[in-house]
């Protein structure tokens, strides 16, 4: 993350190409870098360290502290760069992650793609609705392999669970999907000890990105979630995203006709501005209802995230632990189907096999346009309190 971004090379204006992409063989090994090395950032580091067949060229961070931590999980000498235009700059890396604050995604991956390399983006894939288009058209110009962070396309019992309830038509018609995502504790990040002065290492301007300047504030830094423009809507962008992409992926749906909203700050009004409580519903042209239930008021874990898919076949409960299908009466032979949760290292290797085979990853930059459009149309119609319907500029 670096210097402010102009709202021009936001939405995709003219940048500078500092490489050109070589052609990796089938077991070439695959130079990376990663902007924004945060817990996140470092997180997938270690993902793609578990996969293999990679070296790390370079880490880039705002805040030295990350990057110094960035440089022991690569595990080898790597550069350390504070611009990640530096990092672009180098031809030496094939491909990079960029795990920013929500706000920096579509930019930095923009120009990612126009300096020729493969990107791996974190979700939402955008933070507002017109930063779609522009980064759809870069992976198509510069024939980029971009794949969004929502793990589930890979997951073996997701890719399980749409071949034998989806596929083979045994969950019959879908008319509406509940999605539920209560008591995650990482929407109260607590500021840590000793950070009510800007560290000299951390460049808070380049943060802020294309954002209007704001003084140095650590709950914007630390509990970004909390704050609508770093984090596009709190819960929706950061949990709904995940859970209607699988919806999209199994029904096989983009456009919702309309969305409506409710919700407030009802429990911490600790200077947040994203709600705290919040419903939302989508309703999509092939006559499916979906709904997004989220709520940080209960922190109870258990039983707190859920798929449900209510067909005329069937009710499929599915998450990350895995899934239970409940049969209807005339499918009662059957008996309850379950299946265990499966690794989330999948979703990057799949990445890495694509940028050596070049083929289409499974999370593709459309499908994370749609995916993030589906909160932004939610996020709309809770800030204006109003029905929203879909507009043509929205499409790709």
């Amino acid at each position: 993350m670096n210097h402010t971004l102009s709202r021009r090379s936001l939405l995709g204006g003219a940048l500078s190409a500092a490489s050109a992409s070589r052609i990796l063989g089938a077991n070439d090994r695959v130079g990376l870098g990663i902007i924004g090395t945060g817990d996140r950032g470092k997180y997938l580091m270690r993902v793609a360290n578990k996969v293999g067949g990679i070296d790390w060229v370079a880490v880039c961070d705002i805040w030295d502290r990350r990057r110094e931590e960035a440089a022991q999980v690569a595990g080898s000498p790597v550069a350390s760069d504070a611009d990640y235009r530096r990092l672009l700059d180098r031809k030496e890396i094939d491909a990079v992650i960029v795990a920013t604050p929500d706000h920096l995604h579509a930019s930095i991956s923009i120009e990612a793609c126009r300096a020729g390399k493969d990107v791996f983006v974190e979700k939402p894939m955008t933070s507002l609705p017109e930063q779609g288009p522009p980064l759809v058209r870069a992976v198509r110009e510069h024939k980029r392999v971009l794949q969004v962070g929502v793990q589930q396309r890979s997951m073996k019992h997701f890719i399980e669970a749409k071949e034998r309830f989806f596929d083979s038509g045994l969950i019959g018609e879908v008319n509406m999907v509940r999605t539920i995502w209560n008591g995650n504790r990482g929407y109260l990040t607590p500021v840590p000890p000793g950070m009510e002065a800007k560290p000299p290492g951390l460049d808070w301007e380049a943060y802020l990105g294309w954002l209007p300047k704001r003084p140095w504030d650590p709950k914007i830094y630390f509990n970004r979630f909390a704050y609508w423009d770093i984090s596009t809507g709190g819960q929706t962008g950061g949990l709904f995203v995940h859970m209607v992409d699988v919806v999209h992926w199994y029904l096989k749906l983009t456009r919702p006709v309309s969305a409506v909203a409710l919700g407030g700050i009802y429990q911490y009004d600790d200077g947040r501005d994203t709600p705290d409580n919040v419903n939302l519903i989508l309703d999509y042209p092939e006559k499916v209802n979906v709904t997004f239930e989220a709520t940080i008021t209960d922190l109870i874990r258990e039983e707190s995230a859920d798929i449900v898919f209510l067909g005329t076949g069937g009710r499929l409960s599915i998450f990350r632990a895995g899934y239970r299908f409940l049969p209807a009466e005339k499918n009662s032979h059957l008996g309850v189907l379950t299946a265990k949760g499966s690794p989330e290292e999948d979703h990057m290797r799949n990445w890495l096999d694509c940028i050596r085979n070049r083929q289409e990853p499974n999370a593709n930059v459309v499908d994370g346009h749609y995916a993030a459009m589906a909160c932004h149309i939610g996020n709309l119609a809770y800030k204006t309190k109003s029905r929203i319907t879909w507009r043509k500029e929205w499409d790709v």
